[in-house]
């Protein structure tokens, strides 16, 4: 009996030919998932969409540029000068007139005196009625409406000059600390470590005591010990990324120390730096209110927000609206900032999106 010829079935295979209709591309981005519109935006995209996200943050944001714009026009919206005096016109009470027809703002102010309270209005009793002073005079006839917005400008620049400070100082030298490492870090380390162990307020008012009061004078002080804070987180931040893969790629192909440092490292921490130079700005407004508060700060006749608190703190028991709107104005400036701040670390951590 003969046998059948089979045919050998890895000579059937070898003499295939594959043709494009022997392959179909898989669909399978439902099955995986994939949000196509979040893919495609970009990270400070996703980063402006998070903040604006969050009512707080917005909030603050509307407060600072409410506040700088005031800052800013505030001063020229009278015909009053921040050192103008009038000692005809001084301690007058808040009054103005658009509000005066609802009880409001009308100049009034209660008087105690042994025999009881009494309300007085000087704007009657001299019969000043075209002058009004929005936020009242103090006792030297100036217009405090003026002189606070003209404060408010004093205390924002101070703080520009904490985020540069900050920027410039804290961060190039924790970043060139972390990277170099070894006994540069070691010795870099020391000298922060003798800067920090010396209790802020002291360096400045020692600086001032020496040096001639201003806002130079200030923005000196804050110079030599505002940094240290941005300078360990800038540190930090390189410590866990100098040994990643593109950080080796840049090196191996012969970039220099300084563009791995500035060019690589830097854009990939900015997240963590921001935050910082927005929590440092409260700080730096405090430290200048505090030292204008006790003396030490802007001097007559110029004005911040803390010498304009500490004026209306020597006639607070008489005229407390005096000290009322410094204090509000600081108040706001400063929360603001450190809503902006909370704002920009949830929106620029990608880790607190899900939180």
């Amino acid at each position: 009996m003969s046998k059948s010829k089979t045919a050998n079935p890895m000579e059937a295979v070898a003499a295939y030919t594959p043709v494009d209709d022997d392959f179909k591309l898989k669909d399978n981005a439902s099955a995986i998932a994939i949000d196509e519109n979040y893919a495609a935006q970009s990270f400070w995209k996703d980063v402006f969409i998070r903040y604006f996200r969050k009512a707080s943050a917005v909030i603050g944001l509307f407060l600072i540029v409410l506040i700088t714009v005031m800052a800013v026009i505030g001063p020229d919206m009278n015909e009053y000068t921040y050192s103008g005096q009038n000692l005809d016109q001084k301690n007058f009470a808040p009054r103005i007139k658009v509000l005066e027809k609802f009880g409001i703002f009308n100049g009034d102010e209660k008087m105690n005196t042994t025999t009881g309270t009494k309300t007085i209005n000087y704007y009657k009793e001299f019969g000043l009625d075209d002058v009004e002073y929005w936020f009242g005079s103090d006792k030297f006839g100036r217009d405090i409406w003026t002189r606070t917005w003209s404060g408010a400008r004093v205390s924002l620049i101070i703080a520009v000059a904490a985020a540069v400070i900050d920027m410039v100082i804290g961060m190039s030298y924790g970043l060139i600390s972390g990277y170099f490492g070894g006994k540069t870090d070691m010795i870099m380390q020391r000298i922060l470590e003798i800067a920090n162990g010396i209790p802020r307020l002291v360096i400045v008012t020692l600086l001032l005591l020496i040096l001639e009061p201003g806002m130079l004078t200030i923005i000196f002080a804050l110079m030599l010990t505002e940094w240290v804070g941005m300078s360990r987180i800038a540190r930090a931040e390189m410590l866990k990324l100098k040994e990643q893969e593109f950080v080796l790629a840049s090196r191996t192909l012969g970039a220099g120390h300084f563009f791995i440092i500035f060019k690589e490292v830097l854009p990939n921490i900015i997240g963590p730096i921001i935050t910082q130079v927005m929590f440092s700005i409260p700080t730096a407004i405090f430290t200048e209110a505090f030292l204008s508060f006790v003396g030490l700060g802007i001097p007559v006749p110029q004005c911040s927000l803390g010498s304009l608190i500490s004026e209306g703190f020597n006639s607070f028991t008489t005229h407390p609206y005096q000290i009322v709107p410094p204090i509000v104005v600081m108040a706001l400036l400063m929360l603001s900032f450190n809503l902006v701040a909370d704002g920009l670390r949830e929106a620029l951590d990608p880790k607190m999106k899900e939180m």
